[in-house]
């Protein structure tokens, strides 16, 4: 039994991952970390009255009900602070909290290295499996279709713009490109209406009410257009890829980037 602590677990990622950890049998929840409302019992929050286990806002709790594996949905803000205490304590990390930097990558790694590699961290920017199959389709198609955009929608208590699988996306269509996008002659008449460019593809990013997370990824070629999108109506659709992460860590030692590490593809 791998005994899991959530960091956020009063967000609303951390109540779903908290939720998908107590209906697993191979999981068991022993902490749940929040500053928000600490105290107060997790388990009628999210719908198991018999998880008898209190909110704490210390790390230390971690530590203290034995965590093998803690997951962290917090804030961009946070989420260093949260990763350095847990490799110092040796208990291994699963992030899903986006605006990680190359830099603190190399952070992680380091200290990893220096506390003797007795802790494990696995980071992916997208937790759900449709997700990294759209960003792996995109990617085999910049190779024929060179040009693309990224558009990202999402709800507007999202932290980061853009998302951390746009910027992915960017990136992977990057390396996989046979030869350079076809230039544009438009001019912005108002800076910013081309997105952001990251690495050569505009990313546009869209916050909205009534939102989860989405992203459409539009290649185009002479006489031609091709669009791969993927939708998130729900938070569940991220607990398979938490989960198989959480049962996984262990078997991989140092720093693992992107779920597309833990599938066969």
């Amino acid at each position: 039994m791998i005994r899991v602590g959530v960091l956020g677990a009063y967000g609303k990622m951390g109540r779903e991952v908290c939720r998908a950890v107590a209906e697993d049998r191979e999981l068991t929840l022993v902490a749940a970390i929040d500053p928000v409302r600490p105290g107060e019992g997790i388990g009628a929050l999210i719908g198991h009255p018999e998880v008898v286990l209190k909110v704490s806002e210390e790390m230390a709790t971690l530590s203290e009900a034995e965590v093998d594996v803690a997951v962290d949905f917090t804030h961009p803000d946070a989420v260093m602070d949260n990763a350095r205490w847990c490799v110092r304590h040796a208990i291994d990390l699963v992030i899903g909290t986006t605006g990680l930097t190359p830099a603190n990558l190399d952070e992680i790694r380091a200290l990893i290295d220096e506390e003797g590699n007795e802790s494990s961290v696995f980071v992916a920017p997208n937790f759900a499996i449709g997700a990294v199959l759209m960003v792996r389709f995109a990617a085999a198609a910049s190779r024929y279709l060179p040009s693309a955009e990224i558009v990202e929608l999402h709800h507007p208590g999202k932290a980061d713009a853009p998302s951390g699988t746009a910027l992915g996306t960017a990136e992977e269509i990057a390396r996989a490109r046979s030869e350079p996008a076809a230039p544009s002659a438009s001019r912005e008449s108002v800076p910013g209406a081309r997105g952001a460019d990251v690495a050569g593809v505009r990313i546009h990013s869209v916050r909205l009410p009534g939102l989860v997370a989405h992203q459409e990824v539009l290649l185009g070629g002479p006489g031609q257009s091709l669009t791969i999108r993927h939708d998130t109506y729900d938070r569940s659709a991220f607990m398979p890829g938490v989960l198989l992460a959480v049962k996984e860590i262990a078997r991989r030692p140092g720093l693992t980037c992107g779920l597309e590490e833990l599938l066969d593809l």
